[in-house]
């Protein structure tokens, strides 16, 4: 007889039970599930994962006999419902005392027959209060009585003699009377799990709509990405083949002006052979007479072949390089990169320019530029060359200073230093090892400014605080009589020296007070010395 059956051991109900996460296993299967690792061992609730669900349940501490029955098993999984006697009509009614689905033909004939005849047959509309093997529900505790009352203060069904027992003085009441407010109870939460249900059902219909339109989404993105990569393809493709035509170009350029060096080479020694033998069987084989005949114009053919100039090395080199990391520009609207370079730096053409290159100050920033071109004198326009630069004093060798070298990525390299101290200097620029033009050259470094602490004075009769016969640093005199510097005198003609205490200095404007101001200690603006 089929019907329904345990879901871990695939076998007929045998003592049903709920776990926690209310799924049903029979009492073997129950009593086979292992306790999870870690878990505190003892009388304590222990954990176990339900088979059905994965999900983590506690085992009561009475073990499998706690947990609830479960008394409507039968009635799921495709419980069959038709009469198990003949098999043929649908079950109308049980026997309560066989345990069995009677069709309505079967339970007409099980009550005439005389050994069923004393069974009780009831219609399956009236089976609610049983088990669907036909028995009564009854009490575990006293296997003889029927579950007809409930235990308000345990919140289970118990039996009269559990009244009287173990329940003794606990409120109770028949089930018939309280299964309305806890029915409603059941009902008002079963309600409220129905919402949220509904909206779970709802949130995973979105998030199916999600996963279909990220789906959609990422086909549609992978396919602008198959385009951009199919064209990015097609314009890399295109940029190698114009390097290569490039290439090629570049490769019958060198050829031809190497062919034509060697023709024009060879003929060159055709005609130095043919003059070179000539004239070593005229000079070994000809009369004296024969060689002051003809020494003229041999004379002239040798002069004329050894006044031609020709280069001793070939035309061109084979230095043909290609830089991926150079951009190349736009190729079917994509960037692309990489250039087959032809130039080669000649440090002999490469040169240096700035306003301070031979000369400097202590412990103050300055520098120059280094212009690289190649062997054809044109500008390298890009950097990435070796460039070293060594500034050493000419008097104390043990005295160097570390210059910074900036690439500008355009073929010239900004070099920049700070001497410590004074004196000549000589500086080296080499590129691949290899002096550049105007290299090494010397720099003078002078001495720092320093800030006057001193007053300076216009001139030396004010310093001389305004005698007439006072005498100028350079040995004039000073004869006054009209306006020189403002102060109603002047300094002898031709004389541009200024007072500092007494001292020569340099020339300087005069920062005295106003125009006819003839106090000796005017003052003049802060000069370096």
């Amino acid at each position: 007889m089929s019907g329904p059956r345990c879901p871990q051991c695939a076998q007929p109900w045998v003592s049903p039970r709920l776990l926690p996460c209310l799924h049903s296993l029979c009492d073997p299967c129950l009593r086979r599930l292992g306790t999870l690792e870690g878990a505190p061992g003892g009388a304590a609730a222990r954990p176990v994962l339900c088979p059905v669900c994965d999900a983590e349940v506690s085992l009561p501490p009475g073990g499998v006999e706690q947990l609830t029955p479960d008394c409507l098993a039968l009635s799921r999984g495709g419980a069959a419902s038709g009469c198990d006697l003949c098999a043929d009509g649908a079950a109308a009614g049980r026997c309560l005392t066989c345990g069995v689905r009677l069709c309505l033909f079967c339970c007409r004939a099980h009550r005439r027959q005389k050994k069923t005849a004393s069974h009780a047959v009831t219609e399956l509309e009236n089976t609610k209060d049983c088990t669907h093997a036909g028995e009564l529900l009854l009490c575990p505790s006293h296997p003889t009585e029927e579950l007809r009352l409930f235990c308000e203060q345990c919140d289970q069904p118990v039996c009269q003699d559990c009244i009287l027992g173990k329940h003794r003085q606990h409120p109770y009441d028949f089930t018939g009377n309280v299964i309305h407010r806890h029915g409603d109870a059941l009902r008002k939460l079963l309600k409220n799990t129905q919402q949220h249900v509904g909206v779970l059902e709802d949130v995973l219909g979105q998030i199916d709509d999600m996963g279909s339109a990220v789906r959609s989404r990422a086909e549609a993105v992978a396919t602008e990405i198959c385009l951009f990569a199919s064209g990015y393809v097609r314009a890399i493709e295109e940029h190698r083949d114009r390097l290569l035509k490039q290439l090629e170009d570049l490769k019958v350029q060198k050829e031809n002006l190497l062919h034509l060096q060697k023709a024009q080479l060879q003929q060159l020694l055709l005609d130095m052979r043919t003059g070179v033998e000539f004239t070593e069987h005229l000079l070994m084989s000809g009369s004296d007479l024969e060689i002051l005949i003809t020494k003229g114009v041999v004379s002239s053919r040798l002069t004329q072949l050894n006044s031609i100039t020709y280069n001793t090395h070939p035309s061109v080199d084979d230095r043909i390089q290609f830089s991926p990391q150079e951009r190349a520009g736009q190729c079917c609207g994509y960037e692309v990169f990489g250039a087959v370079l032809n130039k080669v730096i000649d440090p002999a053409r490469c040169t240096l320019h700035g306003e301070d290159l031979h000369s400097a100050r202590q412990n103050q920033l300055t520098g120059f530029t280094l212009l690289c071109n190649d062997t054809t004198g044109e500008r390298m326009g890009q950097g990435g060359e070796a460039v070293r630069v060594t500034i050493t004093h000419k008097d104390k060798r043990d005295c160097a200073v570390k210059p910074t070298v900036c690439d500008n990525g355009d073929g010239t390299y900004c070099i920049s230093y700070s001497p410590e101290e004074p004196g000549l200097y000589a500086v080296c620029v080499c590129v691949k090892g290899q002096h550049v033009q105007g290299s090494p050259f010397p720099v003078m470094v002078k001495h720092k400014f320093r800030e006057h602490q001193g007053v300076f004075h216009c001139c030396t009769f004010c310093s001389s605080g305004g005698q007439r016969a006072a005498r100028c640093a350079c040995g004039g005199t000073m004869p006054g009589g009209y306006q020189g510097c403002g102060h109603g005198h002047k300094g002898h003609p031709g004389c541009h020296h200024w007072s500092c205490c007494g001292q020569v200095k340099e020339s300087s404007e005069c920062l005295g007070g106003p125009p006819g101001d003839t106090s000796s200690r005017s003052l003049l603006r802060t000069v370096a010395l």
